[in-house]
């Protein structure tokens, strides 16, 4: 392609009204206009050379390089839907143009145009939520829903509970509900129910008078009265003293109270939304939380998966965590072995995306190479992998906090028709895929399964 590098070759590609590349016939990126360029977030110079999936990244996988190939193959056009992620981690909807490039000297490659569909995908009655600039990554269905919850939160006052698993974005959440709220011009504070005993907790909340208790040298506001017209989290709600449950609910139903050693009452105007990893029902039923503050805060309701049930977004986030990690540590590492990356895909991770991000962190900082390989992950994680292996054969009972802890001959249990519980698993898959007439992505989604855990159940049950 030698005889296209003329001085008229970059007029004629910044002549394309889209963003355009093109690639030699190793797919390496040769050049690209600035359009192109502004689209993905990177500079010619930065990614000439690189294969172009490398840049123009899909979430499918590299079924645009199989194109990539039959287009060179037959030298025949071809134009087909697909998606990039940028630089920022924005996700964008394309119509990709593929065309054959030939020079006299023999040499072939390709001419890749992009037409952005992000307006047209606007207009869909389920467009996809993107809160990557909140650092909340997520495509797969369940945490669409999440997502899809975040403006019906966020135009009310009612008091929200966020469940979920620990290290699941609980206040992430939270956050963004409160950002996305009228009240985001008011504080956002949060207070940790667990990290403090019963005197201090309630003297943080409410607030003090001098001399209150020994220590109270001078009169403190509480978090409620520095939360005014704006909203306050409660995380680990769960841990809250009983004795302090009473007088919370009393604040949430009058609007008011009175600060620890004081006479007068403070008025405020508060939004709650509270958030616990723990089972509050159970708690409830064990009377160690009370049932009329439960539903008080439970009037609306949304709970975070755990990672292990998001394996469409395990990708990203791990993209996400090395992009950022080498920044800030001006390091240059360009990805992950595929070696590594089994392990990584592979890992259950019971600290869920808190756990990822420390074990993206720890590679980052001890690798010495451009790719992170086996050896720079964690020891731990080898350990706990032929664990979580035989585990993964047995069909769990419930949440298990500790998985070193699971018997591992644990009898499957039956339902009251003697059916196991695999039997009835393999008869919703098939069912499911009845209904989506074999479609792998509605199954998934209807059965809120990533395309990996699907695949793996079906591959269990030998209906692959």
């Amino acid at each position: 392609m030698r005889h296209l590098f003329t001085p008229h070759f970059p007029a004629l590609l910044e002549g394309i009204p889209y963003p355009a590349m093109v690639l030699d016939r190793m797919f390496r990126i040769v050049a690209m206009n600035t359009l192109m360029e502004a689209m993905t977030g990177y500079t010619v110079e930065r990614v000439q050379g690189l294969h172009g999936e490398l840049v123009v990244r899909s979430s499918n996988g590299n079924s645009r390089g199989i194109r990539y190939s039959e287009v060179l193959k037959s030298e025949t056009a071809l134009s087909i839907h697909g998606d990039i992620i940028n630089s920022n981690r924005r996700k964008i909807p394309i119509q990709y143009h593929i065309s054959p490039l030939s020079g006299d000297d023999g040499e072939t490659g390709l001419l890749v145009v992009a037409e952005d569909l992000s307006a047209q995908s606007q207009e869909n009655k389920h467009p996809i939520r993107d809160f990557t600039s909140e650092e909340l990554i997520g495509y797969s269905p369940k945490m669409q829903k999440v997502f899809d919850m975040i403006p019906l939160l966020a135009h009310t006052d009612a008091s929200v509970l966020i469940t979920g698993e620990t290290g699941t974005g609980k206040d992430k959440i939270a956050e963004l509900i409160h950002r996305e709220s009228e009240r985001s011009r008011f504080p956002f504070i949060k207070v940790n129910c667990g990290a403090l005993p019963l005197d201090l907790l309630e003297s943080e909340l409410f607030g003090h008078v001098k001399g209150a208790f020994t220590g109270a040298s001078r009169t403190k506001q509480g978090m409620f009265k520095l939360a005014n017209r704006g909203t306050l989290f409660l995380t680990e709600i769960g841990d809250m003293p009983l004795p302090l449950q009473v007088k919370l609910l009393s604040v949430l139903d009058d609007n008011r109270f009175i600060p620890v050693g004081a006479e007068q009452v403070v008025e405020v105007d508060v939004r709650i939304i509270a958030a616990t990893h723990r089972p509050l029902r159970t708690q409830v039923k064990n009377d160690q939380f009370r049932e009329d503050l439960f539903y008080r805060l439970n009037v609306l309701h949304v709970h975070l998966p755990p990672l292990r049930e998001r394996d469409s977004d395990m990708r990203y986030l791990l993209d996400h965590f090395l992009e950022k990690f080498t920044r800030a540590l001006r390091k240059t590492i360009v990805g992950v072995t595929p070696a590594a990356m089994k392990h990584l895909l592979a890992y259950q991770y019971p600290g869920n995306i808190r756990e990822l991000s420390n074990i993206v962190e720890y590679a980052v900082n001890i690798c010495k190479s451009k790719k992170i390989s086996e050896q720079h992950l964690p020891p731990y994680m080898f350990e706990k992998q032929q664990v979580m292996e035989r585990v993964e054969e047995v069909e769990p009972v419930g949440h298990v906090e500790d998985v070193e802890q699971v018997a591992v001959e644990k009898p499957i249990q039956r339902s009251g028709s003697g059916e196991s519980w695999s039997d009835i698993e393999r008869k919703m898959i098939v069912e499911a895929l009845k209904n989506n007439n074999g479609n792998r992505n509605r199954t998934g989604e209807e059965l809120g399964w990533g395309r990996m855990k699907l695949w793996r159940k079906m591959k269990k049950y030998g209906l692959l």
